[in-house]
């Protein structure tokens, strides 16, 4: 029999689907993925399940429903002071890894070069290469998470096409701040490049960092798509309802894969999204306080156990190492051996990198949890490890 796709079938199943599945074998406390415990806002389901009975459930717009993309436009206004023409630079996708797809598939052509910041989401790499690019890997080192200036300056060249940029950045927990952007937005200008920013963890935020996105810098507003996400906003990631926001040259290539991947996107998931955005600002105040406690609960626990644990300063998770509690093993090793013998899953940080050289002392912990969940975990991991 001849083979399916060769780059795409060289890739296993990911660390995500590996862990939980082992998670579900050994009925362990799950804090390897990232969903949330909560099930969302009671008046945002609320809002998708009545139009799942009152609105109209055919095809709706390809670029998606007015009233979702003006909520994104009015949003990028209100928080970012982006004014945003909603009827030709919001699109809204099948979750954000579908934007992903879409704005790599319509951006790049084979050959192009695209700069790429580890650790990185699993999904940007193997995108990136079925797409026919060439990915220019630039590493970020624990526990500080430096943007290195000198090796991102280097990766840009005369055949570089993109910029993919995560920020808040999974599963290292930065912010970028103001200073780093502004280098890196210099970079794309100097260079004429697009960049495609997943910023999907923008209302997650801690300790007063802002989230500033990078299409707010000099030079960006007619070059970067910029990501977000109702599953990271409003806490209901089965919804997978993303959307983009970019000037209508770098939307409409983007727009071209859309039509051919999903078209379109559920209106009722659409319709109670819309309804999130134009909540007040105690909403968006309240989710990044309530997961800073988490933050900090998890922290402290997992401290207390013997942890040496980095700073957070956004998105849903923790990294720990591991070393000071004795382990001799890879990443790997040490987040099956705690599945398994703990009852507690965590994701390796080696995951998020590719080659030869990736941090091999580091785990992920989740805490975007109930706080029973995080008690469990904590029990847990303090019973194995004090024995």
């Amino acid at each position: 029999m001849k083979q399916g796709n060769s780059v795409l079938g060289g890739y296993a199943d990911t660390i995500f689907e590996q862990m939980s599945a082992l998670a579900r074998q050994h009925q362990s406390v799950n804090l390897g993925q990232g969903f949330p415990d909560d099930p969302g806002p009671e008046d945002v389901r609320q809002k998708a399940a009545e139009y799942l009975m009152t609105g109209n459930n055919q095809y709706p717009p390809m670029l998606g429903i007015p009233e979702l993309r003006q909520a994104v436009a009015a949003h990028n206004k209100r928080f970012y002071g982006l004014d945003v023409d909603w009827q030709s630079e919001v699109m809204v996708t099948s979750g954000a890894t579908e934007a992903l797809g879409d704005c790599l598939f319509g951006l790049i052509d084979p050959g192009d070069e695209v700069v790429v910041l580890e650790p990185l989401y699993d999904s940007y790499v193997p995108i990136v290469r079925r797409a026919g690019g060439i990915p220019k890997f630039v590493r970020l080192e624990p526990p500080s998470w430096e943007l290195p200036r000198e090796q991102l300056a280097a990766a840009f060249g005369p055949k570089t096409k993109l910029l993919l940029l995560n920020s808040p950045m999974n599963p290292a927990s930065k912010v970028f701040t103001a200073d780093e952007l502004a280098f890196i937005a210099e970079l794309c200008v100097a260079h004429d490049v697009f960049a495609v920013c997943d910023e999907v963890y923008e209302h997650i935020t801690f300790d007063g960092r802002p989230h500033i996105p990078l299409m707010t810098f000099p030079g960006m507003r007619e070059r970067t798509a910029r990501i977000g996400s109702s599953g990271k906003t409003f806490s209901v990631t089965g919804w997978k309802v993303g959307y983009i926001t970019a000037a209508p040259n770098v939307l409409k290539p983007i727009l071209k894969s859309h039509q051919f991947v999903t078209f379109t996107t559920p209106p009722n998931l659409q319709w109670g999204t819309a309804h999130g955005l134009r909540k007040d600002d105690a909403y968006f105040t309240s989710l990044a306080g309530d997961l800073q406690a988490k933050r900090d609960y998890l922290a402290k626990g997992l401290r207390d156990i013997g942890f040496d644990v980095m700073d957070a300063q956004g998105t849903y998770f923790i990294t720990s190492d591991f070393r000071p509690l004795g382990f001799n093993g890879t990443d790997e090793d040490f987040c099956r051996h705690i599945t398994v013998e703990a009852g507690v899953t965590a994701v390796p940080i080696s995951a998020f990198y590719q080659g030869q050289g990736a941090p091999q002392h580091f785990a992920r912990f989740c805490f975007c949890k109930h706080d029973a969940t995080l008690d469990a975990a904590l029990e847990r991991l303090a019973k194995h490890f004090r024995r």
